[in-house]
């Protein structure tokens, strides 16, 4: 594993975020890949794209887009400005190699994905940092999208949370499980699903990351009444509802 520190502490235009990025890299891992190597390279049936690393970030080939926020070229230009030293096909923003879910597998023991995942096992900790990274740079870019009392109360709910370790994990997860919901294409008929949709709905009183978790199932529930029957979101809702719970455990 790549050696950096296990405690970061990341400038925000709120306040320093002192972050345990080898016990949340570890819990998203867990979260995403059920805490196994072979699933840090993933492509979920329905699903128009292949997943890679601890937060199975999005990668799309040449040939299919989706709608949603794509992260692992991002996430591969992180690694190399830390000093991972990247092959030829992975430098230089590529398209995923690989262009349906039934080539992925066939390819899945090949010399280029043992090597991917080799490689995402050992930059696991670089990889929660770029995900504590992202909410620093996203957070001031959301306010962007909202009024100046809506700014104020997600602000507020921020601050609470990003005071807390859980409350802290529960916004870098989220944000890269769900997106920051700024996003017309991360929406189904004019409903958002993102961080700043559950900020602002969440009750300013009690517990926050209990209020964060239980505003999150109600916003990810509707998200499945309100997406295209075809999808048939609706299976994919207790693992999201099992994964929002590891907000509020010990």
């Amino acid at each position: 594993m790549s050696i950096i520190p296990i405690i970061a502490t990341i400038a925000c235009f709120t306040a320093p975020l002192t972050v345990d990025v080898q016990t949340i890299g570890e819990k998203i891992w867990n979260n995403e890949c059920g805490g196994v190597r072979e699933n840090l390279t993933h492509w979920g049936k329905g699903e128009e794209f292949a997943s890679f690393g601890i937060g199975h970030f999005i990668w799309y080939s040449q040939e299919k887009k989706g709608p949603f926020k794509e992260t692992f070229p991002q996430l591969l230009h992180f690694l190399e400005e830390r000093g991972e030293i990247l092959p030829e096909w992975l430098k230089n923003n590529p398209p995923c190699p690989w262009s349906s879910r039934e080539e992925f597998y066939e390819q899945f023991k090949s010399p280029q994905m043992t090597y991917l995942r080799n490689f995402l096992f050992k930059t696991r900790n670089l990889q929660a940092l770029f995900m504590a990274e992202r909410l620093k740079k996203k957070f001031p870019k959301m306010m962007t999208h909202v009024s100046p009392l809506e700014k104020r109360k997600a602000m507020r709910e921020f601050n609470r949370l990003s005071k807390t370790p859980k409350g802290l994990y529960a916004l870098i997860d989220y944000l890269n499980f769900k997106g920051a919901g700024t996003s017309f294409s991360e929406s189904y008929q004019g409903h958002r699903w993102g961080l700043l949709q559950v900020l602002l709905a969440m009750p300013s009183t009690g517990d926050e990351v209990v209020a964060f978790t239980e505003t999150a199932k109600k916003i990810l529930t509707e998200r499945v009444a309100f997406s295209p029957p075809e999808r048939n979101e609706k299976k994919w809702l207790p693992g999201w509802i099992n994964r929002l719970n590891t907000y509020v455990e010990k």
